[in-house]
């Protein structure tokens, strides 16, 4: 088989050649995001987002003890809070047993000098990490404020350069312990990774879990790992939560903080810092910290997820997907070969959410872009050499218009009746109601069936009221009434065939309950206005077909049935026109792509006129 004139007249390019083209492009597609850049990091991340929750668990997490300064604690006692307060929360869990303390409260500004000396003392001498946060923002002037602690020579490790920060004032200098609390979120505002050290003018400063990590705890920790993934694998439910203001009135349970690491900040709106994360739209920056040094020691005791090659896991299932594909493009209709790449991309985003936990390099949406590519580039082309199997202009046209009208238009004497014109029509546009969940479970052979039963009962009806058959759509078709020859009753005629449309359907889906077998509910939507019918198209392949508002109109509409418990949605312009249907008013409804709201309305149940 040839795909004659590709290139030109004086050219053949074979379809099997094109195929293989089609195949290797979206094989590129899916393997060199693997191993470069993503040309969709938007999507890769909604997609471990996705997952990320999903594998949430709500496993309790007993080696990290949260003290919150919430809004119930600030209704008792009132920020701002004495420097002394602190320091009795510090010293209270360290009583109890604790193995350090990270204090996610930066502290610029001198205050009560016994409260200063307090603290001072204990981030000399005990195990308390101070916050301090850097800037990534470059900025002018550059933020210094405060006394940066804690930095270690840069060189050679692997830090995220920041231009300023705010850190503690002069009084906590000689603190042996303190960590960045400052993150960069990615530029849809969600927090997904933390550099664990940061670089300023030659020193690197670990962040807030890290040093906490460092300070107290017998873990190995990372030295030289610069911005990694925050491991959101609990729910935030599973920490362990003890409300500042009972820490202080002494009701924290006895023992609760012994042998733990301690976070202590706010999640009040008033004074914590809040910010989008994988598993919630509002999220107390210091439960971040508590996700990172949860990660840090599942990771130091071997309790992390395996890693998995997702790289090379999702060439593989690309690969074996394109094969599959390339080989039924040409043996199966478009319907099946839309249907295979339909399952092709679930079977993609359940592995895909299988290996969210065990690698964080790969792209787990650039599979789903070369099967989309598939789905809009290698089917039509086949689609397309399909149609140039059959014959053109009458016998194509006999294909989709009533044969009446055929004989009408031969009679009619116009010199190219196919040729564009401006003409008032009415556009009827018909699909099956979660076409993919009705074939999911079914076989090509079955998901065809059901595919070719269907579009019957939308056909029949359509041939039947002498319209013309613009084209199927997978699960659907599109029709049209008033061209090639004018009709005053398009109309009327559109909803005499919605109307057959919808006793059929419910016919076929009788037949299909009784054999235990799923319902069906089409979708119609109808629209009149002027459009451009005509023979579009180019030397290898046209169509009849109309072009204009009103048809992208009747396109809206069927996607809003969806949201009514209507079947036929009917737009104001056939609304007018109609004669011989009694229409319910169904209010205004914005569309889209639409200036304003139109008028919709819908088959009255009974029709009175005859």
């Amino acid at each position: 088989m040839t795909f004659s004139g590709f290139y030109g007249a004086d050219r053949v390019v074979s379809a099997t050649t094109v195929r293989a083209l089609i195949a290797l492009a979206a094989l590129a597609l899916c393997v060199l995001p693997q191993w470069t850049s993503s040309p969709a990091p938007a999507l890769d991340e909604w997609l471990r987002d996705h997952a990320i929750r999903w594998h949430a668990v709500a496993t309790p997490e007993r080696r990290i003890l949260v003290i919150d300064i919430d809004e119930s604690s600030l209704e008792r006692l009132p920020w701002p809070w004495p420097r002394a307060r602190i320091a009795d929360m510090v010293e209270m869990v360290l009583q109890g047993g604790a193995r350090g303390v990270a204090l996610d409260i930066l502290q610029e500004k001198p205050a009560d000098s016994e409260g200063d000396a307090r603290i001072a003392m204990l981030a000399a001498h005990g195990p308390l990490v101070l916050a301090q946060m850097f800037d990534f923002v470059p900025r002018e002037p550059a933020l210094r404020i405060g006394v940066p602690t804690s930095g270690r020579p840069a060189s050679g490790m692997a830090a995220q350069p920041a231009s300023g920060y705010i850190a503690n004032h002069a009084g906590l200098a000689q603190a042996a312990w303190a960590g960045n609390i400052g993150v960069q979120p990615d530029t849809d505002g969600v927090l997904r990774r933390l550099a664990l050290w940061t670089s300023f003018e030659g020193a690197a400063y670990p962040a807030l879990s890290l040093a906490l990590l460092q300070c107290c705890s017998n873990a190995t920790h990372p030295q030289a790992a610069g911005v990694v993934r925050i491991p959101y694998r609990r729910q935030w439910d599973a920490y362990d939560v003890v409300k500042a203001a009972d820490l202080l009135e002494g009701r924290m349970p006895t023992g609760m903080a012994n042998g733990r690491l301690v976070l202590i900040g706010s999640s009040s709106l008033s004074i914590g810092d809040r910010i989008a994360t994988p598993l919630g739209a509002s999220t107390a920056g210091l439960l971040v910290h508590a996700a990172m040094l949860g990660g840090m020691l599942d990771q130091a005791q071997g309790l992390a997820p395996a890693v998995w090659p997702g790289q090379w896991i999702a060439t593989t299932f690309s690969l074996l997907a394109v094969v599959l594909a390339v080989w039924t493009l040409p043996r199966r209709s478009a319907a099946h070969n839309v249907a295979l790449l339909v399952a092709a991309s679930a079977a993609w985003l359940a592995l895909a959410a299988w290996m969210a936990p065990h690698d964080a390099r790969y792209s787990p949406g650039a599979p789903l872009l070369a099967l989309l590519f598939l789905m809009g580039v290698a089917v039509p082309f086949q689609w397309q050499l399909s149609q140039q199997r059959s014959q053109r202009l009458l016998g194509t046209l006999r294909q989709y218009v009533a044969r009446p009208v055929v004989d009408e238009l031969l009679r009619s004497g116009l010199r190219d009746p196919l040729a564009p014109r401006r003409l008032e029509v009415t556009t009827l546009i018909a699909d099956m109601e979660d076409y993919t969940r009705q074939v999911e479970s079914l076989s090509l052979e079955e998901a065809a069936r059901l595919t070719t039963d269907f579009l019957d009962c939308l056909t029949r009806p359509v041939l039947d009221k002498r319209g013309t058959l613009d084209k199927y759509t997978g699960d659907g078709l599109v029709a049209f009434w008033g061209a090639p020859l004018p009709n005053d009753d398009h109309a009327d005629l559109a909803l005499d065939a919605a109307r057959l449309i919808l006793t059929e359907v419910a016919q076929f889906s009788r037949a299909r309950i009784a054999r235990g077998l799923a319902p069906l509910r089409v979708r119609i939507g109808i629209e009149s206005g002027i459009a451009m019918a005509g023979d579009y198209g180019t030397q290898f392949r046209s169509i009849y077909t109309a072009v204009g508002d009103s048809v992208n109109t009747a396109s809206r509409l069927e996607q809003a049935a969806r949201d009514y418990p209507h079947d036929v949605i009917v737009g104001e312009g056939t609304a007018r026109l109609a004669r011989r249907h009694r229409l319910q008013a169904l209010g205004e409804r914005q569309l889209r792509g639409k200036e304003h709201p139109i008028r919709i309305f819908t088959l009255m149940p009974q029709d009175d006129r005859a």
